[in-house]
């Protein structure tokens, strides 16, 4: 009798089944990688847009002649060298939520400021008032699992003219 030469089902069935499971786990640990990369760009895009704000912020202010320390937390008044009265105020109500300075956006649309504030002390008459900044922004173009988020927090003291 002649042997016929093969494979069996059950070695088929095998074989079939560790590719797949190997071709799982390999598109599993890619699509990861993509998120991941995802997310970091979205987190970059944030930093970004929160640290210019806040050094447009810290550059004023630094520089002004002086700082208005109101009640509220979400707009800071000052008056620049040149002797304009300017704000900086954190815009939360509705969907569009940014920063501005007077009317023009500091933050791009691409981002949402999810809280804002303007803390302003001045310990005495003669010394400058220090103004303390917190942002937490998150990005508004991505899904949840990929969306970056930031917060910073910075304090800026005026000079003494």
């Amino acid at each position: 009798m002649k042997k016929n030469k093969g494979f069996s089902l059950i070695e088929i069935l095998i074989v079939i089944s560790i590719f797949s499971v190997v071709g799982i786990l390999s598109t599993r640990a890619i699509l990861l990688t993509m998120r991941g990369a995802k997310k970091s760009d979205s987190q970059v895009r944030v930093r970004e847009n929160v640290n210019y704000a806040l050094s447009v912020i810290e550059r004023q202010i630094r520089s002004s002649e002086s700082v208005t320390c109101t009640a509220s937390t979400t707009i800071l008044n000052y008056v620049s060298l040149e002797g304009t009265s300017a704000t900086f105020s954190c815009v939360t109500a509705g969907t569009d939520k940014y920063i501005a300075s007077g009317s023009a956006r500091l933050t791009s649309g691409d981002i949402v400021i999810t809280s804002c504030s303007f803390d302003c002390t001045q310990v005495d008459q003669n010394k400058p008032p220090i103004v303390k900044v917190s942002i937490v922004a998150e990005d508004a173009t991505t899904t949840s699992i990929e969306k970056g988020s930031v917060t910073a927090e910075t304090e800026i003291v005026t000079r003494n003219y």
